[in-house]
């Protein structure tokens, strides 16, 4: 019940509860706001294979960003599209604001998918959107920066990978190319 409850009150960004009851059936009905300070609904991402991922500018994974950002423009035209949710849980590695964030991705690493706020993915504070993916995949806690969720175009988890899986490897692209072509039948 503890979970549904705290699942219910994040269905709207900024803890303002739906219901008791409602228990997101899909990662689509999660609100989030963005790098700008924008509340965003995840499903304007429907129909779309989306990679999620918590990220940090501060850490030895942080050059992933490099083959995020391949990936992004070499699928985003095949609706495909990746999300990242910077995350300070990890020793501080994002320290940072939204605006030092996205100023350091753009600069460093010429980023151009979603930005999102900084959310926590760990502990009590963990935001009910990663306490809802890790809850629909193999229930483990994220062992790190730069972990990694495939959610279907219907907003369902259909793989998770760890931190140190790099975004190029071959099991993460033949999972998003296997769902960019099952949408596309």
């Amino acid at each position: 019940m503890l979970f549904a409850l705290s699942l219910a009150l994040a269905a709207v960004d900024g803890g303002a509860p739906q219901s008791a009851s409602a228990v997101p059936d899909s990662w689509h009905s999660f609100k989030m706001t963005d790098i700008d300070g924008k509340v965003r609904s995840m499903s304007e991402y429907k129909g779309k294979t989306v990679l999620v991922v918590n990220v940090a500018s501060k850490c030895g994974l942080t050059p992933q960003y490099t083959a995020l950002e391949a990936l992004y423009e070499k699928y985003k035209d095949k609706g495909f599209v990746i999300v990242g949710f910077p995350c300070n849980d990890f020793k501080g590695q994002e320290p940072g604001t939204e605006a030092e964030i996205k100023e350091f991705c753009s600069a460093t690493y010429n980023v151009k998918f979603p930005l999102y706020s900084k959310i926590h993915v760990l502990g009590p504070e963990q935001h009910p959107m990663y306490t809802w993916l890790i809850k629909n995949t193999d229930g483990k806690d994220i062992e790190w920066n730069f972990g990694k969720f495939l959610v279907d175009g219907k907003g369902h988890v259909v793989g998770r990978f760890g931190s140190r899986t790099k975004p190029d490897d071959p099991q993460v692209v033949e999972a998003i190319e296997k769902e960019i072509a099952t949408k596309s039948r």
